[in-house]
């Protein structure tokens, strides 16, 4: 492939993220200014919804990221009183999340997907797309002067 050309897809690939981070952006301010909460607070918030008296660690695996990062958001969730931690009448060890009235307000009035965008986008692509994408992802992360892997675990809207 010719210098200029491959420059030229190169740039244009550029505008394919541009658009993609820029809509991601625009989709967390949206929710932050219809709800009060960050992206990754709505996405627990009906993460909860779905499976009340969840723990933290599964709702973590739910949300692909860390559980220090997972426990960091439901504390500030706890403290707004948007979500009650109760112990488990049957192992007192166990604690499980349920949302109060107001946190169940929130996400009726929340524009979805309350897991954002991108992943809803992920998910309605095939299978051979997905694997394309990943393999084409693993070659530009390697690219990268810069690279900080720890962001894997954190949530977009946290980046």
């Amino acid at each position: 492939m010719a210098r200029r050309s491959k420059n030229q897809l190169s740039l244009q690939v550029l505008k394919k993220f541009r658009i993609i981070f820029g809509s991601v952006r625009q989709h967390f301010r949206e929710v932050e200014q219809t709800c009060g909460v960050t992206g990754s607070q709505l996405w627990i918030l009906q993460e909860i919804w779905k499976t009340p008296d969840i723990g933290v660690s599964e709702l973590a695996e739910r949300l692909s990221i860390h559980q220090s990062t997972c426990s960091q958001l439901v504390e500030k969730l706890v403290a707004r009183k948007l979500i009650v931690k109760e112990r488990s009448k049957e192992d007192q060890r166990r604690v499980g999340l349920r949302l109060t009235a107001t946190a169940v307000g929130i996400l009726e009035s929340a524009p979805g997907p309350a897991e954002g965008i991108l992943p809803e986008a992920l998910q309605t692509l095939p299978e051979s797309a997905l694997l394309s994408l990943d393999k084409s992802l693993v070659e530009l992360i390697g690219q990268l002067r810069i690279r900080n892997d720890k962001l894997a675990d954190k949530h977009l809207s946290d980046l």
